[in-house]
Parts: structure tokens; C-alpha cells; sequence
């Protein structure tokens, strides 16, 4: 039986940056007091502390504190994920002339406005105008180039997007019902809705890592139909083509949806979770009140606490 064990490691400013950078997609929405961030890196809990104190918990907490040791000590991250980390953690690989289904979801990290996840199918004939396009993950292409490029896409490429509105994220979040579960739930609806549509011939049916894939079924076990035959693979969307396609589309609806939110109230909508987020909500709930979040924001994110605080 794998065993969680706790790992605590002190490092400097420097390597305190590179994990702030290195985690930046992985960070959880609420931090612990005194805390920079709290993230996820597949099945080990990360903290990271102001005073430079950082705490690995789960199955592969001494593997993953091991490594941020040696990189405190000078080694390349890239290195030691090529050599330590390939050796103890099973990498997938899979071909890129393949055709397959893949999903990915955005707005998990962003106070306001919706999550959505999509589901895409990308067959073989697709793959020389998908990469003539430039087609990658849409954490690494600007706002305006998605807004340009995801048009083309649709026209071409089948998909099924969801959209969980923040009214429903809000009233669905709680003690039975958290981030990882809401984004199972979705990813699983979106998959089985797109295969139910159509009859796809593929290869493999990927889904972008973000917790163990016991953990993602454990989640599911009391939907009426669960997705089955997927490969879940960490950083998918460099890795495979119908991934990086749905993060495309999420982000473009996305993008989409938090504009028509921004100009229902007349003011510009910020993404991410920062402090400049926390001045535009407590202008909003100055003016509006504090039910307008329910509204327009995730009310489980740590800003919430602090708009309270400063209203």
C-alpha cells in the first residue's frame, strides 16, 4: 500500500521564485495563512511559505522535495526532471500522427468568471492545418491570437464545450463538492457527450492531468455513466494535439464569457486571482454589493476573505 509522508525542506529566494514559476498553473485557489501559494503536483501537496519553509505531502513527497533540494543546491530543473523524477515517475508518451479526443479546462485558477471545459476530436487529416495554425497550449498563445484562431478551428474541428456559470459553481462548491471534483464531473460530461454525438475512430482519449486517476474515478463513482479507456497525461496539451485544442476553445469562450460579464456591469473584468482582481471586485461590491460575486466570482477563492475585509 503506498504510504503519504510529509517532507519539509527550507530553500532561498531564488529557488522560491523558480517554484513560484514552476507552480504557477498548479496553484490551488485558497491559500493557508502565510503561505505564497499551495499547489498540486499530481499526487503530492505543495506549500510554500514566506519564510522560504516548504512542505511536501502525499505518496511522492520525498521524491518531489528531493528534487527542489537539488535544484536549491544549483541543478538545472530540466536536468533533474529528465533523470531523478523520469526515473521514479512513469512518463506516457504518445505519437503525435495519431488521432484522438482529448479535454482540458480553463478558468479553475481565475476569480472571475465561469470554468469551462471542452472535449475535442482531432483525426490525422487534421494535424498539418492544426499545426500550420500554430496550435498549442493557450497558457502559452495571447488573447488576441486565440480570438483569431479559434474561429478557424470550430468551423473544422468537432467539440463540446461546458460552461459552469459562476451562479452554479457557487452553489454546487462545499464539503462534498471541490475543484477537482467539479472538473471530473465536467471533463467526464464533455467526453461522453462528444463521442455520444458522433462516431469517431481513435487512438486514445486524453485528458490533462490534475490529480491521480484513481482519485478522477473516485470522483465519478456516482454519475450515471463514467468515461473509460483514457490516458491521463501532466502538461497534455504540449503533449497531444486534441488537448492543446480544447485549451484553445475553453479559452476562447472563456475570454468571451468574462468580456459579456464585464460589460453587463460596465467595467473591465481582470483574470487570474491577484491583488488588482481584489481592487475591481471591491469597486463592484461597493457599488452593487456583496451579492454580485455570487454573480461574477468564485466566493470559495481566498479574495473573497480579503474584499471582505476591505469593502
Amino acid at each position: 500500500m503506498n504510504k503519504t509522508v510529509t517532507k519539509v525542506i527550507k530553500v532561498d529566494e531564488e529557488t522560491k521564485q523558480k517554484m513560484i514559476e514552476y507552480f504557477k498553473d498548479k496553484m490551488r485557489p485558497k491559500t493557508p495563512d502565510y503561505a505564497i501559494f499551495q499547489a498540486d503536483e499530481e499526487d503530492t501537496v505543495v506549500t510554500l511559505y514566506n519564510s522560504g519553509k516548504a512542505v511536501f505531502q502525499g505518496i511522492s513527497a520525498q521524491i518531489d522535495a528531493s528534487m527542489w533540494e537539488a535544484i536549491s543546491k544549483g541543478m538545472d530543473i530540466n536536468d533533474f526532471s529528465e533523470t531523478n523524477k523520469k526515473e521514479t515517475k512513469k512518463e506516457i508518451n504518445i505519437p503525435i500522427n495519431i488521432s484522438s479526443i482529448g479535454s482540458d479546462e480553463v478558468g479553475t485558477g481565475d476569480y472571475f468568471g465561469p470554468i469551462v471545459v471542452t472535449a475535442s476530436y482531432v483525426n490525422k487529416e487534421n494535424i498539418e492545418f492544426l499545426t500550420s495554425l500554430g496550435v498549442r497550449d493557450s497558457k502559452k498563445i495571447s488573447d488576441e491570437a486565440i480570438l483569431k484562431i479559434v474561429p478557424k478551428i470550430i468551423k473544422k474541428i468537432p467539440y463540446k464545450s461546458i460552461i459552469l456559470s459562476n451562479q452554479d459553481y457557487n452553489k454546487h462548491y462545499g464539503k462534498d463538492m471541490n475543484m477537482n471534483k467539479i472538473k471530473a464531473i465536467l471533463h467526464n460530461k464533455a467526453l461522453l457527450d462528444l463521442i455520444k454525438e458522433n462516431d469517431f475512430q481513435y487512438d486514445y482519449i486524453v485528458i490533462d492531468q490534475f490529480e491521480p486517476e484513481k482519485s478522477f474515478y473516485k470522483h465519478l463513482e456516482n454519475s450515471k455513466e463514467i468515461i473509460k479507456d483514457v490516458t491521463f497525461i501532466t502538461k497534455a496539451e504540449d503533449k497531444c494535439l486534441s488537448v492543446a485544442v480544447s485549451s484553445l476553445i475553453s479559452r476562447y469562450i472563456f475570454i468571451k464569457q468574462i468580456d459579456k460579464l464585464g460589460e453587463k456591469y460596465g467595467i473591465f473584468l481582470p483574470k487570474g486571482a491577484t491583488s488588482y482582481v481584489d481592487d475591481i471586485a471591491i469597486k463592484l461590491v461597493q457599488k452593487y454589493g456583496m451579492d454580485i460575486l455570487k454573480d461574477i466570482a468564485k466566493l470559495n477563492f481566498s479574495n473573497t476573505d480579503r474584499i471582505i475585509k476591505y469593502k
